[in-house]
């Protein structure tokens, strides 16, 4: 590529117009028409003549030598203080906030399910019963036995009242009633116990058992999932220890739905893991539309690092040598644009973007494309 040929023209456009005005200076004045005159006159206009063809030459000259630079086209960008942040990306496990498997607290027949599968419940719906037939006899043995005992102490109380009788008899007979009421307590009790209850709100996930299948407090009949809140917890390398804090604003990518979140760190855990050399963080969302399910695969990503006015670069400008980090800029200083090897110091990279901390100053010209196809000093144009 030939630059700077209307620099060079110009200068040579120049001289001859300067010479002409020479003549024409020459020319004015009183003219002289002797031969002497005349002679003198000539050796002036060859003098001037020859000074401008010297001058036209070495112009020309030049001009010849800067026609054979080569000029590589490049692109450039110039260096602008920007915000700048580094975030640790950690797979994430989604858990619902309250997810139960529901059992009766006694043993039994499953009679009735009073609830299927999908179904929103609140804390202490019924979710089944279970057959009481022996325990509502014992219910009504009870009862009765209440009745009596009733009966016999509002007598002897009576009777001790009016000083008739004595204390023993009353004593039996308070102690009578207070042992049938505590028996009918416990049977109602029990009864209750037969059936399965939600102990939260949520959804009736799986219900694992059928009308006549013997239920009790060690086999789950069904399972109960709130996943309005949901929890997530994530593995982080312990490297990061110092760098992620409580209450770090994490943005969070669910790829399965295409959806983003942003929440804050809640909890981190107090062990390293010997096995991976990772602690735990947890971070808490609500799910208002229950899109988001547990075991859900989920990416976290954890702010660790901000500047708020750093230069940053593309990582593929940063090149290696036995003497550093490098990137190519433009010199503007000359009359031919060349490329400048200019030594940097980088900091934290994020997103193919890198921080450089020491070696560009704003308002620098870098080279972005055509890096790869100059040195130190090479001509360029853009």
């Amino acid at each position: 590529m030939k630059t700077n040929t209307p620099y060079i023209m110009k200068k040579i456009n120049l001289l001859f117009i300067a010479g002409i005005g020479l003549l024409m200076a020459s020319c004015s004045g009183t003219p002289d028409n002797s031969p002497e005159a005349k002679r003198k006159q000539l050796a002036q206009y060859k003098s001037e003549v020859q000074a401008l063809e010297e001058k036209i030459t070495a112009l020309e000259d030049e001009l010849d030598e800067m026609s054979d630079i080569e000029y590589v086209n490049i692109k450039t960008t110039e260096a602008q203080p920007q915000l700048f942040e580094h975030f640790i990306e950690v797979t994430g496990k989604v858990e619902a906030d309250q997810e139960v498997n529901v059992s009766p607290e006694g043993s039994g027949i499953i009679t009735d399910i009073l609830v299927s599968e999908g179904q929103y419940v609140t804390k202490g719906t019924t979710l089944a019963t279970l057959n009481t037939d022996m325990l509502d006899k014992s219910i009504a043995e009870a009862r009765i036995s209440l009745d009596l005992a009733n009966t016999t102490f509002e007598r002897q109380q009576n009777l001790w009242d009016q000083k008739i009788g004595s204390e023993m008899q009353y004593l039996q007979a308070k102690t009578s009633k207070e042992s049938q009421e505590s028996r009918l307590e416990s049977l109602l009790a029990q009864k209750e116990m037969a059936e399965v209850k939600a102990p939260v709100d949520g959804t009736v996930d799986v219900i694992f058992q059928k009308r006549g299948e013997i239920a009790g407090p060690q086999i789950p009949f069904a399972k109960v999932v709130n996943i309005k809140k949901i929890k997530i917890y994530g593995d982080v390398a312990e490297s990061y220890l110092t760098k992620v804090d409580k209450n770090e604003e994490v943005f969070i990518d669910f790829p399965a739905i295409g959806r983003q979140a942003k929440s804050r760190i809640e909890q981190i855990g107090n062990y390293i893991d010997p096995n991976n050399r990772t602690f735990r963080v947890r971070v808490d969302l609500s799910n208002p539309d229950n899109l988001i399910k547990p075991n859900m695969i989920s990416i976290l990503k954890i702010r660790d690092y901000v500047a708020d006015s750093a230069i940053v670069i593309p990582s593929l400008l940063i090149k290696h040598d036995f003497k550093g980090e490098y990137t190519f800029i433009v010199d503007a200083s000359g009359d031919v644009k060349k490329a400048k090897k200019v030594y940097i110091k980088s900091g934290v990279s994020n997103n193919n973007m890198t921080e450089v901390t020491e070696g560009i100053e704003p308002g620098m010209t870098i080279i972005s494309e055509g890096f790869d196809q100059v040195i130190d000093g090479t001509p360029v144009a853009y």
